[in-house]
């Protein structure tokens, strides 16, 4: 992030500037956990929401005014006059919010002058911060629909919004509980902040070099284990991250040159590190941390959405698993050299303890009944005293590492912060325009009240309104403005949110602004493009998937044990099947007919039996399709093997 920069001028030190940066982060995560523990109610002090969110959102906004240039690219020196004043104004004004709330809150009619001179401060002050934290994208959007909602009243035709006063508008998205202090705020007040700490804590501990190793010795002695390791790897951090650039990054500076050396071409590499990233963020039980909104939204246990979250989180990284072997195969790339191969038991025994913490977080959500964040905390202290006991190696949590991990939790956090604001003016224009009603009202009539072509007309829009955004960012967006007009057409709730939320995932490797894969690109020395249309091919059933979970809830893990084997079954064969055919490979080299005829009883298998009629039928002659074509290309393959073979995988 480039509020990194403040810690690196010798004249902002002097300055002072720096040092308010870190009060900052540290204020942030301290909030976060007093908060989740009850320490206010504790101290018999009695706060509303809305006053612990604006003490969160302008600590935020005044960090990132101390600690982030307002050029991109631009080196943090002495902090500027003018941003001295910014972060002034906005502890000023939060000040007055945290202090009035109760009551301002209350006088949506009256609007008292105070509070509307607050407000006019609070709107620019928020807009600027999230432009210098995520970029210009998502600043368009927002003042695109601040603007709606002053001349909606002018558009003719459906669209048309009700008329709304910049002083009434002003007023409610600040003032409102369900605006800019609303849910996707708390959310990240509370439950993200407290697993970007639980990463940082696994990081800091040596967690992170124990998975590495894990996934090291677990796949480097299969062919393409190179390619296997960077899925593993990203995978189980992507879904802690929050962000699949950060994880191509992170991640990537490991995974990429080791596919490289191991054969992989550059464009191959990039993809399956930016396409394995991704998933991270649709893997439970975190889902960079979209898992929580989601639950929010949608108002279940947060539990429901990871149950339905699994199956096609394990489709997806089946897939990339068997591609990557595939690939490995095609192009004769072999195994991790032994040397590179940590020996399994003695990763084990260094790093016996990494599961612990995540016995907890997930124990404490699911049996113990806590809140996210409770378990999140729960599960970094235990990293907290493992790691400073154990540790992993050499590597052990010592106070300056867990210094360190708090104040890049409060850093890291500052974007989901903005966004989230962001979201919230989003949200209430919808609301007080009427804009999300006609939103719904035109995606349906466009869709002519077909299902199906509302659902693609679905996803090129959230592939569309996910691009250049983190994840939280893409889904808050795509659950207000597109996951309604499903629902509206008789789709599940939670199957129109993961609808969603998988197409909006998909924008970070759809170009032509497909930024994990472009960050995968940069690591791996590719074209971007080339990398971004690769990750495309590689993450194919992510494209697939969205459209089966709609029409056969199964694939969401609802319905009788039977249809759920079933579904299970059918779809991974049918992966399997459509993996070699997009690859080109099973045994041999496919030709064109041959290609296609395995993509063709993969998706008939896909087809999901009870959700059209003659299901079953067209799932058994998938299935009797496959059999012949996999005993084909077995003894045709068996009768080409050369007599050498690379160990399978």
């Amino acid at each position: 992030m480039s509020g990194q920069s403040a810690e690196d001028g010798s004249g902002a030190e002097k300055s002072g500037g720096p040092l308010l940066y870190k009060v900052a982060a540290v204020l942030l995560v301290a909030g976060s956990v007093a908060w989740a523990l009850d320490i206010p109610v504790r101290m018999n002090i009695l706060l509303f929401d809305g006053q612990f969110l604006i003490f969160m959102l302008g600590t935020a906004l005044s960090a990132v005014f101390l600690g982030i240039p307002a050029r991109e690219g631009m080196h943090r020196g002495p902090v500027p006059w003018y941003d001295w004043l910014l972060a002034a104004v906005t502890v000023a004004s939060s000040v007055f919010i945290f202090v009035n709330f109760p009551d301002y809150s209350e006088a949506q009619s009256a609007r008292p002058l105070p509070g509307r001179i607050v407000a006019f401060l609070m709107i620019p002050l928020a807009i600027e911060a999230l432009r210098r934290t995520v970029g210009n994208v998502l600043v368009t959007v927002v003042v695109g629909f601040l603007v709606y909602a002053l001349l909606g009243q002018l558009i003719p035709g459906e669209l048309q919004g009700r008329p709304v006063s910049v002083e009434q508008l002003a007023y409610y998205v600040v003032w409102d509980g369900g605006s800019m202090l609303g849910t996707p705020v708390l959310v990240a007040s509370t439950i993200v902040i407290a697993f970007v700490l639980f990463g940082f804590l696994l990081f800091e501990s040596g967690g992170s070099d124990f998975f590495t190793d894990v996934s090291l010795a677990l796949m480097g002695r299969y062919r393409g284990g190179s390619a296997k390791i960077a899925v593993t790897a990203s995978g189980l951090f992507g879904s802690i991250s929050g962000s699949a650039v950060s994880n191509v990054m992170s991640t990537g500076v490991i995974t990429i040159p080791l596919m490289r050396k191991g054969g992989y071409r550059a464009q191959t590499a990039g993809a399956i590190e930016a396409v394995a990233s991704t998933g991270g963020q649709l893997m439970p039980p975190v889902m960079g941390a979209a898992a929580f909104l989601m639950a929010e939204f949608l108002q279940v246990p947060y539990s429901d959405v990871v149950i339905a979250a699994l199956l096609p989180a394990v489709l997806y990284y089946f897939a990339l698993f068997v591609q990557s072997d595939l690939i490995a195969a095609r192009e004769g790339i072999a195994r991790v050299p032994e040397d590179r191969i940590p020996a399994l038991a003695r990763v084990l025994a260094r790093g016996w303890h990494y599961p612990l913490p995540f016995v907890v977080l997930i124990g404490g959500m699911f049996y113990m009944n806590w809140s996210p964040q409770m378990s999140a905390l729960a599960g970094g202290a235990v990293l907290i005293i493992s790691g400073a006991i154990f540790g992993y190696g050499e590597k052990r949590m010592t106070l300056w590492g867990l210094w360190q991990s708090i104040i890049k939790t409060g850093h890291t956090s500052l974007d989901m912060m903005t966004i989230t604001a962001a979201a919230g003016f989003i949200i209430g224009v919808l609301n007080i325009s009427g804009l999300g009603f006609s939103l719904t009202y035109v995606l349906v009539t466009v869709g002519g009240g077909n299902v199906w072509i509302l659902l693609i007309i679905s996803a090129i829009v959230c592939i569309i309104l996910g691009m250049g955004m983190p994840t939280v960012g893409v889904y808050v967006l795509l659950a207000t403005l597109v996951a309604p007009s499903l629902v509206k057409v008789g789709i599940s709730p939670m199957a129109a949110h993961m609808f969603v939320m998988y197409f909006g995932m998909m924008s970070m490797i759809t170009p032509p602004v497909a930024v994990a894969a472009f960050a995968g690109a940069s690591l791996a020395g590719s074209d971007a493009m080339e990398t971004g249309w690769e990750a495309v091919r590689f993450g194919w059933v992510a494209y697939l998937i969205p459209f089966l979970f709609v029409a056969a809830p199964s694939l969401l893990l609802d319905g009788t044990p039977i249809a759920v084997s079933a579904a299970v079954a059918t779809s991974l064969f049918g992966v399997w099947m459509v993996s070699a055919a997009v690859v080109g490979y099973f045994t041999r080299k496919m030709d064109w007919l041959t290609r296609g005829l395995f993509a063709i009883a993969g998706l008939m298998m896909f087809v999901p039996a009870g959700a059209i009629r003659f299901g079953h039928a067209i799932d058994a002659g998938g299935l009797l399709l496959a059999i012949v074509l996999v005993a084909r290309e077995v003894f045709a393959g068996r009768a080409a093997q050369p007599q050498t073979r690379s160990v399978q995988g």
